[in-house]
């Protein structure tokens, strides 16, 4: 795949992700518009995550079974639509139902990854989707910026209808930019690629992968859904446009983390994954500073987005390696496991926050990032016992084989 296409469909990932996470720093003006309680505020996040969690179950697997290339341009099109109708919306309800419209059609992200994903060499595999899920990261911190911008300029509304302005932009650019994938349509085809989702959460690897994704995301979602409340409220009380700019110290966290793709591929997906939630738990330590210093602050989104970054990457590098013929499908079975923690991280963050303060709030994010940990020491560890199980096995096979009579 030439590097021009890479940074097309990472511009992809970016446009439909941001259409998620786009509420995070005009929660407030938004919320307060639509007539939502501030505790509440967090599940007009949430709401596009439980619909993204819809379309990853019903939508993704159409990836294994059509050509990828229509499905894209027909799920960015559907896009524009929900974000057109959260533009207009005359009451919270119309907001909602925008909102979770729009999350079910963002598992376009997943179908372009798979994209990348199956038209890469194995060793080149990582790169790839290192690049394209980079435009995740961009969307979902580099729509920050931008939307805190907008809002400042022409209110929150504006924010949606450029981003269904560019939806439908990249729907009918997808149909020139990349190649047509077909694939035979068989008669069951969709209906055995949904069926086969649920089985691949009892595979040790996907579920251990999975478990891992689900907290770092829930502490991904814990900073990002909350932090515009306490940087808007007082000492600080900062505008829309200036709680957008933290975003920045996001993005250059998360493109730290680009080079996690080429790790995997050399093999160090393992190692790579338990420093990164080394840092992750580390970074609350900095962020629980934001009611005293914003300088600790940023040096917390930096670590955090770096570490979530690297798990991310390395764990879709695995998970694809393990099952090159069915990308679509596992990248959507492990994905389903990254909208159930990013929802309860938005949903709770602001409940806890309004219980606790930031200090509640820093104590949850880092608690899901410790959870994760111990995901992951214990898959290193049985992985550990059973490779020693299966020595000791061949071993005394072998010798059994020598023995008089054997």
């Amino acid at each position: 795949m030439d590097v021009w296409r890479r940074l097309f469909l990472a511009v992809v990932c970016g446009v439909a992700v941001a259409s998620i996470y786009a509420a995070q720093p005009v929660l407030e003006p938004m919320g307060r518009d639509l007539g939502v309680p501030a505790e509440l505020a967090g599940w007009i996040v949430a709401t596009g995550q439980v619909g993204y969690l819809a379309g990853l179950v019903l939508l993704v697997p159409l990836g294994d079974v059509v050509d990828r290339r229509r499905l894209i341009a027909v799920h960015l099109a559907l896009i524009a639509v929900g974000m057109t109708l959260t533009a207009s919306a005359p009451a919270a309800w119309a907001a909602f139902v925008g909102l979770a419209a729009t999350g079910v059609f963002a598992v376009v992200v997943q179908t372009t990854v798979a994209y990348a994903a199956s038209v890469s060499l194995p060793a080149e595999r990582g790169r790839n989707i290192g690049v394209v899920t980079s435009g995740v990261v961009v969307g979902i911190l580099g729509a920050r910026v931008v939307a805190g911008t907008l809002a400042q300029l022409w209110g929150w509304r504006s924010v949606y209808a450029v981003l269904a302005v560019l939806s439908l932009a990249l729907a009918a650019l997808v149909l020139v930019a990349i190649p047509s994938e077909e694939r035979p349509d068989r008669p069951g085809g969709y209906r055995r690629a949904v069926i086969s989702l649920g089985a691949l959460f009892g595979q040790h690897t996907n579920l251990a992968r999975g478990l891992i994704a689900f907290f770092v995301f829930a502490s991904f979602g814990t900073l990002w859904s909350g932090l515009s409340l306490p940087l808007a409220g007082a000492p600080w009380q900062l505008s829309e446009s200036q709680i957008g700019l933290f975003g920045i110290a996001g993005l250059a966290g998360a493109l730290g983390a680009a080079r996690a793709g080429r790790w995997a591929d050399a093999g160090r997906a393992a190692p790579v994954t338990g420093l990164a939630l080394t840092l992750l738990i580390a970074s609350w330590a900095a962020i629980a500073q934001l009611p005293w210093s914003l300088w600790l602050l940023v040096v917390g989104i930096v670590v955090l987005d770096f570490a979530v970054q690297a798990v991310h990457v390395s764990n879709q590098q695995v998970l694809t390696a393990a099952h090159p013929d069915r990308t679509s499908g596992v990248i959507g079975g492990y994905m389903v496991f990254y909208s159930l923690g990013s929802a309860l991280g938005a949903a709770a963050t602001t409940a806890v926050a309004a219980a606790h303060g930031w200090v509640g709030s820093s104590l949850l994010g880092a608690g899901f990032a410790a959870f994760a940990l111990a995901v992951w020491v214990i898959d290193r560890r049985s992985g550990e016992a059973g490779r020693s199980t299966s020595v000791r096995a061949e071993v005394s096979t072998c010798s059994g084989s020598r023995s008089p009579g054997g």
